[in-house]
C-alpha cells in the first residue's frame, strides 16, 4: 500500500473512532450522573464564582442504596452540610449560636447531574474535548453545548475509570469560564463506617432551628404561561422572611440542570419595590411589580431567560 493509502485508511479510523465516541457519549454521561450517588468517596473540592473561592471537604457513602453526604466548607464561616437521600440539613455557625436549617434535594457537587438524562438530551448535544488529569486521575473531557441561548453551556471531566464527576465548568457564549467547581483530590472509600456522619459539636454555643423556610408544597393562583424551552417547574415552597408580615412563595423551575426560582410577595406599604434587572457573574436577576406583587426571577442563566419567566406571569382570576 503506498503511504498515501495508508493515511486514508488511518484518517479514516480516527474519524470512525472520534463518531463512535460521539456516539457513546450519553451512555457515559449516564454513567457519570450514577456514579456521584453510588460510589463511596472522599476528597477536598473547590469552589469558584468570581471572587468567591470556597474549599469544600466531602464525605459519601452509599449503604444498602441510601446516600449519605457531609460536606464541610473550610473557608470563612464555618459551616457542616448533611444530606440524607433528598433530606438535607445545615449547621451554619452565626454571631454567638448555630443555626440548623433544613432544605430540599439539590444537585449537590459532584451529583450534579440527573439521573433521568432526557431532559438534557433535549436541550443540549454533546462533544468530546478529549483526556485530562484532574485530581491525579484520568478524566474524559465532555462538553455540554446548548441548542439554544437560554442556557450556558456546560464542560465535564468524567473519571475514565469510575465515572464520578472530577470538575465541571460553566461557560458563557464567548467560552469565557463563569463558574468553576472541582476537586483537587479525591480518593475511593472501601468503609462503610457511619460515624463520620454527625456534626461537630460546640459545646460553647447554642444551636437553634431555623424556621423561615416551610417545606410544605403549596399553591398559588400564579400562572406562567410560556416557560423558556425545556424548563419546567419543579417544586414550590413558602418562606417566612423575618420581618416580612407575609411569606414570600418560591418557585423553581430547571432544565435538569440549570435552575431558576421565582420569588413572589405582595408589595405592602412601606415597602420599596425593586425594577430593573442585574448581573452577578454566572447570575442573572431580573424584578418588576405586577398586580400588586414583587416578582424576583433569580438564576444561574443567560439574561433573557429570567427576564422571559419574569414577563410571562400572569394571576388568575
Amino acid at each position: 500500500m503506498s503511504v498515501q493509502g495508508v493515511i486514508r485508511v488511518l484518517f479514516a479510523f480516527v474519524l470512525c473512532q472520534q463518531a463512535w465516541a460521539e456516539e457513546d457519549l450519553w451512555p457515559a454521561m449516564q454513567k457519570t450522573a450514577s456514579a456521584a450517588r453510588e460510589l463511596n468517596y472522599q476528597g477536598l473540592f473547590i469552589y469558584h464564582n468570581g471572587a468567591i473561592i470556597r474549599s469544600v471537604q466531602i464525605t459519601h457513602i452509599n449503604e444498602g442504596g441510601r446516600e449519605f453526604t457531609r460536606n464541610v466548607v473550610l473557608d470563612g464561616r464555618p459551616r457542616e452540610v448533611f444530606s440524607e437521600g433528598d433530606d438535607i440539613v445545615i449547621f451554619n455557625a452565626k454571631n454567638d449560636k448555630v443555626v440548623i436549617e433544613k432544605r430540599r434535594g439539590q444537585n449537590l457537587f459532584p451529583a450534579m447531574l440527573p439521573t433521568q438524562l432526557q431532559p438534557l438530551k433535549q436541550n443540549y448535544k454533546l462533544k468530546f474535548i478529549g483526556q485530562e488529569r484532574i485530581a491525579g486521575r484520568l478524566a474524559q473531557v465532555i462538553d455540554m453545548i446548548p441548542n439554544d441561548n437560554l442556557r450556558y453551556q456546560y464542560r465535564v471531566w468524567s473519571d475514565s475509570e469510575y465515572g464520578l464527576l472530577l470538575k465541571m465548568s460553566m461557560l458563557d457564549t464567548q467560552g469565557h469560564t463563569l463558574e468553576q467547581i472541582g476537586f483537587n483530590q479525591v480518593s475511593m472509600l472501601q468503609t462503610k463506617d457511619l460515624d463520620w456522619f454527625q456534626p461537630k459539636i460546640d459545646a460553647s454555643k447554642p444551636y437553634v432551628m431555623d424556621d423561615t423556610t416551610d417545606l410544605t408544597h403549596v399553591e398559588n393562583n400564579l400562572v406562567i404561561a410560556n416557560l423558556p424551552a425545556g424548563y419546567k417547574k419543579v417544586d414550590q415552597i413558602r418562606l417566612h422572611v423575618p420581618g416580612r408580615a407575609v411569606p414570600v412563595q418560591q418557585l423553581i423551575f430547571s432544565d435538569g440542570l440549570a435552575s431558576v426560582s421565582l420569588f413572589v410577595e405582595p408589595v405592602i406599604k412601606g415597602m420599596q419595590p425593586r425594577i430593573g434587572k442585574k448581573n452577578m457573574g454566572s447570575t442573572n436577576v431580573y424584578a418588576h411589580v405586577l398586580n400588586g406583587y414583587q416578582l424576583v426571577v433569580v438564576g444561574e442563566v443567560p439574561a433573557q431567560t429570567v427576564e422571559q419567566i419574569a414577563q410571562q406571569v400572569t394571576f388568575k382570576k
